[in-house]
């Protein structure tokens, strides 16, 4: 008979589970049910549990805590968390402490119970015929060869194979082309893993917990999968089976996918997007697809998230994404003087629509996005809105990381957004005069503005607002306006192939020559120069 200890200050809770289950007839004897950790605590001094079930929320000691105690005097001690706490920073502790299981509440069913205890006590039942030291082996064992299986396939994928003989009798050894069995990989990638490095305290600890919930519901599967736990982001599933008219391997896989994908949402609220290869009847073939499957970004930068899909090759678009560069910039610029964070968020909606349409190579998708997005944050500290605090090093960091246009929308929202408020970025002190002045002049570079004309936007005496724009900026409102108008005039040189007689009208000036002039104060070249 192994011990049980049942912890809860919800009576309700301990009421259902205790009678519910025939502890007994399943080899089980509860020790009691305890109110809080540190009443359980008191009772484990005398008789410690093999198997402790506990809430985390609990007065006096919550159950984290007991968690700790019980595993440091009984390490093997199989610990199941209940709790109510819909948020991840609980099953983070719990992992670390090597916990088994986690299970919302609201979403337990005492027959889920009943089957988690079962799978303990198989587990106790084996090591009880083992020695301390067997023990400690059983477990290196494992952890060995599940280091060794994803070492071997990251050298099979990526590195010459030397001997398909030899990989085949490694490959058998993993369950593998047993007779005449064949394969069909698949592919699973964590989406949205920007923001879920922020909800985990290090990306092994993601890499650990996805891992977890593939293989509780590989081990409950019907078909036969061999798991990878191939990097942070992706995991690898090869599924064995024999060819049969009756049986369709894209079904019977797709089944297992859908069960993953739902444990996944269900305990750690994590979407996974999968790509399903082609049949693979011997080493060289699996090697090829999985090869073109790694290397198919275009097609995985476009799947919707949390979809199924079979890999194939995609064309991507003929033109060159930048010839929409000036339009784009144009509008969000209007929006973002105007601080619209919704409208610049439509925007960014609608341009990733019509890439995702187009299907633009994602490399150049990203350069793109970022120099929008640079532009825009140089724009808005040129007009003394803001002073950022994200470096393009910074930014170039975090989009390289994203491999989905829908993470990329997410993300480009997301910043567009902070600028817009302010979040996350300092504002220089500047009365509201000032700022409506700046916008203003931004709005209206395409002809002559006057110190007059502004104040009268703004219903106040020019002198007055002369002096204070001046104390507020540290130039004079003039100097302010030719500035705005130099840096545009650069934009325009740099983005379009409009002539120097063009950009000078678009902007407002008569003289040509003038305009010649006041660029090369402003820049120290002539416009031409500048253009190179």
């Amino acid at each position: 008979m192994y011990n049980v200890m049942l912890v809860d200050d919800d009576y309700p809770v301990l009421e259902l589970l205790s009678e519910t289950i025939d502890w007994q007839s399943k080899g089980l004897r509860l020790l009691g049910t305890f109110e809080n950790g540190a009443m359980a605590w008191e009772h484990a001094q005398t008789v410690m549990p093999d198997i402790l079930i506990t809430d985390i929320g609990m007065p006096r000691m919550n159950g984290l805590e007991l968690c700790a105690k019980i595993k440091e005097r009984k390490p093997d001690t199989r610990i199941i968390i209940l709790s109510c706490h819909d948020d991840f920073a609980y099953a983070q502790q719990a992992m670390r402490m090597n916990i088994q299981e986690y299970v919302l509440k609201e979403s337990l069913q005492p027959e889920d119970l009943v089957r988690m205890l079962d799978r303990f006590k198989k587990g106790l039942d084996e090591e009880k015929h083992m020695s301390g030291e067997q023990r400690k082996l059983h477990a290196l064992v494992n952890d060995t060869l599940e280091l060794r299986k994803e070492q071997a396939f990251k050298n099979f994928i990526h590195q010459p194979l030397l001997s398909s003989d030899k990989w085949m009798q490694e490959a058998n050894g993993f369950g593998l082309f047993v007779g005449d069995e064949v394969c069909l990989p698949a592919i699973g990638y964590v989406d949205d893993y920007q923001q879920l490095k922020n909800r985990f305290a290090s990306e092994q600890t993601l890499r650990f917990a996805v891992a977890n919930v593939i293989q509780e519901v590989l081990s409950e599967a019907d078909a036969r999968v061999l798991h990878i736990a191939y990097s942070e982001r992706k995991q690898l599933l090869l599924f064995s089976y024999k060819r049969s008219l009756k049986t369709n391997i894209y079904d019977v896989a797709s089944v297992q996918i859908r069960s993953i994908q739902s444990a996944m949402l269900k305990f750690l609220k994590i979407r996974m997007t999968f790509l399903l290869g082609a049949e693979c009847a011997a080493p060289e073939t699996l090697k090829r697809n999985l090869q073109a499957m790694f290397a198919g970004e275009n097609q995985r930068f476009y799947l919707a998230a949390g979809s199924i899909a079979k890999s194939k090759s995609e064309e991507s678009a003929t033109d060159d994404l930048f010839i929409h560069y000036d339009a784009a910039s144009s509008e969000l610029r209007e929006t973002m003087i105007g601080r619209r964070a919704a409208d610049a968020c439509r925007l960014a909606d609608l341009w990733m629509e019509r890439i995702a349409r187009e299907k633009y190579p994602p490399a150049a998708v990203k350069d793109w996005v970022l120099k929008l997005l640079l532009d825009m944050k140089l724009k808005l500290r040129s007009l003394q809105y803001v002073r950022t605090g994200y470096s393009a090093d910074t930014l170039h960091k975090e989009i390289s990381e994203i491999d989905s246009i829908c993470e990329l929308r997410d993300w480009l929202k997301g910043q567009l957004t902070a600028a817009a408020e302010g979040d996350g970025e300092a504002s220089v002190s500047r009365r509201p005069e000032v700022k409506e002045a700046c916008k203003y002049v931004t709005l209206h570079l395409n002809r002559r503005i006057g110190l007059d004309e502004v104040a009268e936007v703004l219903h106040l005496n020019a002198s007055y607002f002369s002096r204070m724009f001046k104390k507020e900026t540290g130039e004079t409102f003039i100097e302010y306006v030719t500035r705005m108008k130099m840096e545009r005039a650069k934009e325009m040189l740099d983005q379009t192939a409009c002539t120097v007689g063009e950009i000078c009208e678009q902007l407002g000036y008569d003289n040509q020559s003038y305009f010649i002039k006041t660029f090369k104060a402003h820049s120290g070249v002539t416009p031409m120069e500048y253009r190179g």
